[in-house]
């Protein structure tokens, strides 16, 4: 035998949503976000590499590749 189920005749509210974030949440991403925006305002201290010419010329041409 099936019992029967109650149903209330409003909706449950809990009077509102309070999610607060710790200051680490906003700081970490904003702080990842300068430090990339640095390294790619600011080639200058990239060095290049001084090993296979294959693999040089493979990240010349992904550079092309992407920059279109």
């Amino acid at each position: 035998m099936s019992a029967r189920t109650h149903t209330r005749p409003h909706p449950a509210t809990t009077g509102g949503v309070d999610i607060r974030l710790p200051w680490w949440a906003l700081l970490l991403p904003a702080l990842a976000f300068v430090a990339l925006l640095t390294l790619i305002l600011n080639p200058s201290h990239a060095q290049a590499a001084t090993g296979d010419p294959a693999l040089t010329h493979l990240l010349e041409r992904v550079q092309q590749l992407v920059s279109r």
